[in-house]
């Protein structure tokens, strides 16, 4: 989201709370408190080494943004921290590699502070109140939904990291508790889905056929 003016954008305020992260383990965004309620701000991962340097618990914290549609969420261009540096998302460098992680099985059971969205408003997981972060792709996460709501009871088993900003499960199952755990499954094509990829894409495809 480089290509934005933040100087356009208004600006919202609040306290720091915590990071989230992404299942490589890398810093994807932070929670703060504002006047009412706690605020979901989106931040890309290029600028994990910037907000992990420069932001901690209990600091002012101001971000200007964008609001997508049906999401409570905050995708951040510009954040300025309480010592006055802004960090501007100028996009992510060319050269750029993720971190090498190991993942291990890990399971995690609790109630969900905060429902998870990627920057365009996609579920893409939740936020337990130990500060889990469990994380789900965003065509599985519409099928389990209503396990992901703020008060809903979740447990989840998958593979995870330990961070030094906490911890993160990529979850492979998911229930409202250990028993009745259930694998997490990408929903089935549709049936125009299917007939489409079985059509020919040009006439000399279907004269070969």
């Amino acid at each position: 989201m480089h290509w934005i003016n933040p100087d356009c954008l208004p600006e919202v305020a609040g306290t720091f709370e915590r990071f989230v992260l992404n299942p490589r383990g890398e810093i994807d965004g932070f929670v703060m408190n504002g006047t009412d309620a706690a605020i979901l701000v989106h931040t890309p991962p290029h600028l994990d080494g910037e907000l992990s340097l420069h932001l901690a618990p209990g600091d002012s914290v101001r971000v200007r943004g964008v609001r997508p549609r049906g999401a409570e969420l905050l995708a951040a261009v510009a954040v300025t921290t309480a010592s006055g540096r802004q960090v501007i998302d100028q996009g992510p460098d060319h050269d750029r590699k993720h971190p090498k992680v190991k993942h291990e099985p890990m399971t995690a059971d609790g109630i969900v502070q905060m429902s998870l969205f990627g920057p365009k408003g996609e579920l893409r997981g939740a936020l337990l109140s130990d500060g889990t972060v469990l994380r789900v792709g965003p065509k599985e996460a519409a099928q389990v939904a209503a396990l992901l709501v703020p008060g809903a009871k979740l447990a989840a088993r998958g593979d995870g990291l330990q961070t030094r900003h906490g911890r993160v499960i990529h979850a492979q199952e998911l229930g409202p508790d250990t028993p009745r755990l259930k694998p997490v499954r990408k929903p089935k094509p549709k049936e125009k889905d299917k007939e489409k990829d079985k059509a020919p894409k040009h006439e000399d495809d279907a004269r070969a056929a």
